[in-house]
């Protein structure tokens, strides 16, 4: 929950001129860019640039060593995990993976969110320790612990790929992301703030209504961007308003756009591919930092496997691919051990190689994040409306429901502890991001409906419907 100097700073924040805030973005932005970019994060790129391409034999190698590992200091330094069985002794890497790991219960995420004091390694020292939350898809966030190694290591796996692109740390580039960088009151552009520490240019997902997005295009013709990176529904609005004015980019002027935290859809990539000249590379990770897995010239997903080792609890397949619930266990952060932990999505992995020729465990598809826009009565279109919910420890489950534009249900199964005090501060997490523009009705119940396919949407919206 958002302390009060976090609260006085937003406020703080809100009312300071254009000028000010850029400045404060930027040294948000230097301070990130350390924290990531280390003498780790190096280290790490260069060694996995050179195993990107295998033999899958090195790669299994490379995530025995890395459970073993795991395994041992689990066992040692986390009390949830006193029990555990030893890793298999067998001479075969890949047979020994699977043994070690046939011998693991399945991580639930209840579990962890019951257990997370006694999961956390106790020889970690709390200065060395960082901590986050999820981004609350079901309103269950999870806290989370981790170390600036871990960190690094989750962004040598995106920047593996983005280098093989031509893509360079210090290249100017724009982002869609979740993150409140211009107040929600504001009512005239500029729409986006200027990082000019890592020459990166962010837009609000905020202010997206009909009448700004024309400002938004005209915004990113002006800037002289190598890449583009955010979710794919922020970034498709953008190209439906690009390709409806025909006010595209120039072909070729970005190098690629990077997609991530959200399902990339088939109609929004062609849109966006159109729109912005540039092939989409799609990626999938977590805020656990437990997977990674990153696009090849087929669209398909390849498991990094460096970074984390991934089993599919199977519900279907064939004699091509094998489809179910994914279980993930991270190999790069030594504070929270995540083993065979159930993450919520399905995806389907092919039986064979990927015909990009990339060794190792590839994807066709994660089925993952899917939800739709809420729509305000001025037109803006907002997604990723679950931030609400990452620091509400008192609400167990929340889904947001749009009929109409006067006004959202917030649907919620309250948790121990809350009260009148955290329902304040709910609504004002839901105003940070909506205005005051409607109403905002709470409800809570016992229980919240799944999908027909099991999944479970965070919004639902017959008026921002997701559609092509």
């Amino acid at each position: 929950m958002r302390s009060m100097s976090e609260l006085a700073e937003r406020y703080v924040f809100d009312h300071l001129p254009v000028f000010t805030q850029n400045l404060f973005v930027s040294m948000a932005g230097q301070q990130r860019f350390r924290n990531r970019f280390s003498d780790h994060f190096h280290t790490t790129l260069e060694n996995w640039q050179e195993t990107i391409d295998g033999p899958v034999d090195l790669l299994h190698q490379i995530q025995r060593e890395r459970l073993d590992r795991l395994v041992l200091r689990a066992r040692e330094h986390s009390p949830f995990y006193k029990d555990l069985s030893e890793p298999s002794r067998a001479d075969d890497a890949h047979e020994a993976i699977r043994e070690t790991l046939a011998q693991m219960p399945v991580l639930e995420k209840k579990v962890y969110r019951d257990n997370t004091e006694n999961i956390i390694a106790r020889d970690i020292p709390a200065r060395r320790l960082r901590r986050g939350m999820t981004s609350g898809t079901t309103g269950t966030a999870l806290r989370l612990f981790y170390t600036r190694e871990t960190e690094a290591e989750e962004y040598a796996t995106v920047w593996r790929l983005r280098e093989q692109l031509g893509v360079g740390l210090y290249d100017p580039h724009f982002t869609f992301t979740g993150k409140i960088i211009v107040p929600v009151t504001q009512t005239r552009p500029p729409f986006w703030r200027h990082n000019s520490y890592n020459n990166q240019t962010l837009f609000s997902l905020y202010h997206m209504s009909p009448d700004n997005l024309e400002l938004y295009v005209d915004q990113l013709h002006e800037i002289d961007a190598v890449y583009a990176n955010g979710y794919p529904s922020a970034l498709h609005l953008v190209a439906r308003e690009m390709l409806t004015k025909g006010t595209t980019l120039t072909r070729g002027q970005l190098k690629a756009v990077f997609t991530s935290s959200e399902s990339l859809l088939a109609f929004q990539r062609d849109d966006i591919e159109e729109a912005f000249g540039a092939k989409v590379w799609d990626r999938y990770g977590s805020a656990e930092f437990a997977v990674s897995m990153t696009a090849c010239p087929q669209q398909n997903l390849h498991v990094d496997m460096e970074y984390c080792i991934v089993e599919v609890d199977v519900i279907e397949e064939t004699d091509q691919w094998e489809r179910g619930q994914l279980l993930v266990t991270g190999l790069a952060n030594d504070a929270t051990p995540f083993i065979r932990y159930r993450i919520g999505d399905v995806g389907t992995r092919l039986k064979g190689s990927c015909p990009c020729g990339r060794p190792g465990d590839v994807f066709l598809d994660v089925d993952g994040r899917v939800e739709d826009f809420i729509v305000t009565s001025s037109g803006r279109k907002i997604g990723r409306m679950d931030h609400i919910f990452k620091s509400m420890d008192q609400v167990e489950e929340a889904q947001i429901l749009q009929t109409t534009l006067e006004e959202i249900e917030v649907v919620f199964i309250p948790g121990a502890g809350f009260d009148s005090t955290t329902e304040s501060k709910l609504r004002r997490e839901i105003r940070s991001r909506l205005g005051d523009e409607m109403g905002v009705r709470l409800n809570p119940v016992n229980e919240i409906a799944r999908e027909p396919n099991g999944k479970f949407r965070a919004v639902k919206s017959t008026i921002g419907k997701l559609s092509s």
